[in-house]
């Protein structure tokens, strides 16, 4: 079998690469491989959340880009993914992050990130929020944000492909035949597909993937988890925006409690916990999901399926989440049944993604999206397609490149950037 290109991995960073090379390309002989089904592994584990809010002009860039295809894509679907734009509020109960927050807002401002609302004191906050604890002191409210169904969006994103030609093959990229420093073929299941180009979007298992063109990547994998519960008291409006609650905060267990967790061995429920406890609506105007999400694990290794199970994690974030809304504290008494799932946020040192050429020529990576891939993949896909055809590249496209980790100053600038968690 020949082909012009291989795509391994069909996540939504795959899907997103495949069909701007086939439907906006125009490329011919496209084969995406995986051996789940497509939208699987991970991609239908994301909070499926999208936002213009960084703290860095590529990252700004990058992300305006695709919040501009997706909305395009919307249109062109009649929003067959459910675009929403409700925004992120980020709330504190500390005068010192309220300021903080505000030069932040500020610096993104400048580099184009926004529009925002900025509620310097709690009262004015909850006049638009009323639901919110009254410990806060202020807010900011992200307005180029929102969430949408990344299932869907995939769904249309692979239909669009196929119809235009792309291959869909259920396998597993074994070896890539890279003899002479440049892309030959890959082999699928014992199956060898002659090609002159390959595409690493194995989400998770990009660092195995990029193994077989003889390249160790820097990257690691991190644990996580997601809960949905049904408000039906409804305490939490349906137009909420995604809020986050940016403080470190100490969770309130009976003695009782404390005691059994101390048993348990689980000091980290005890301990003070780690910001961004935060929470977003599900479903349309009829729904009464809520999906609250907590990274307080912080475990990192490689990617293995079932993920580790936290029986914890669903009381936890909802003891996490009545800090914020204190209307939810009925549900400590009888938790609603509570669906878990999560992922892997696959990254790299400082967070940033790569997307670039790799080792052998014809050789390409997309992938380490650190938990923001579903919002970033319709511009990393384009970006992507646009190193392979040799279009002209956009100004972001240099720092997302692994040539970046030769820069001293580069270098320089992440060393000096504490950065233990998500940007």
């Amino acid at each position: 079998m020949k082909a012009g290109a291989v795509v391994c991995g069909a996540g939504i960073a795959g899907v997103a690469t495949a069909f701007q090379l086939v439907v906006e390309q125009g490329m011919r002989d496209v084969v995406l491989v995986d051996p789940l089904p497509p939208l699987t592994l991970t991609s239908d584990k994301s909070s499926e959340c999208y936002r213009n809010w960084w703290p860095n002009a590529p990252m700004v860039g990058l992300m305006n880009r695709s919040i501009d295809l997706l909305e395009d894509y919307a249109h062109r679907s009649g929003n067959a993914f459910h675009l929403t734009r409700h925004g992120y509020l980020y709330v504190t109960a500390d005068r010192d992050r309220l300021s903080a927050m505000e030069a932040e807002a500020g610096l993104i401002t400048d580099l184009g990130g926004g529009p925002h609302d900025f509620y310097a004191d709690g009262d004015r906050l909850r006049a638009h929020f009323p639901f919110l604890t009254e410990s806060a002191v202020g807010g900011l409210h992200a307005r180029r944000a929102g969430w949408f169904s990344a299932q869907q969006l995939g769904a249309w994103m692979l239909a669009e492909a196929k119809a235009a030609g792309l291959e869909l093959i259920k396998g597993e990229a074994t070896s890539i035949d890279s003899s002479g420093d440049r892309i030959r073929s890959v082999t699928v299941d014992g199956a060898t597909i002659e090609t002159p180009v390959v595409i690493n979007a194995a989400g998770p298992m990009v660092k195995k993937v990029a193994r077989l063109v003889g390249v160790d990547l820097p990257v690691y994998s991190e644990v996580h988890i997601k809960v949905a519960f049904r408000d039906h008291l409804r305490v939490i409006p349906r137009a909420s925006p995604m809020v986050i609650w940016t403080d470190p905060q100490q969770l309130d267990w009976s003695k009782e409690e404390r005691s059994g967790l101390e048993e348990m061995g689980r000091d980290d429920l005890l301990n003070e916990m780690p910001p961004m406890c935060h929470y977003r609506p599900e479903g349309g105007v009829g729904s009464e999901w809520i999906v609250g999400l907590w990274e307080y694990h912080r475990l990192i290794q490689e990617p293995v399926w079932p993920l580790p199970d936290d029986s914890l994690y669903p009381e936890a974030v909802m003891r996490g989440l009545t800090t914020l809304v204190p209307g939810l504290r009925p549900y400590l008494d009888h938790l609603p049944q509570p669906v878990v799932d999560g992922g892997y946020y696959t990254k790299t040192r400082e967070n940033r993604p790569l997307v670039t050429r790799l080792g052998p020529a014809g050789s390409y990576l997309i992938g380490a999206f650190s938990g923001f891939g579903v919002m970033a993949a319709a511009a990393a896909g384009e970006l992507l397609a646009q190193l392979v055809t040799g279009r002209e590249l956009p100004v972001y496209a240099r720092s997302f490149g692994l040539d970046r980790y030769q820069d001293p100053s580069y270098l320089a600038e992440i060393d000096a950037v504490s950065n233990t968690g998500q940007i």
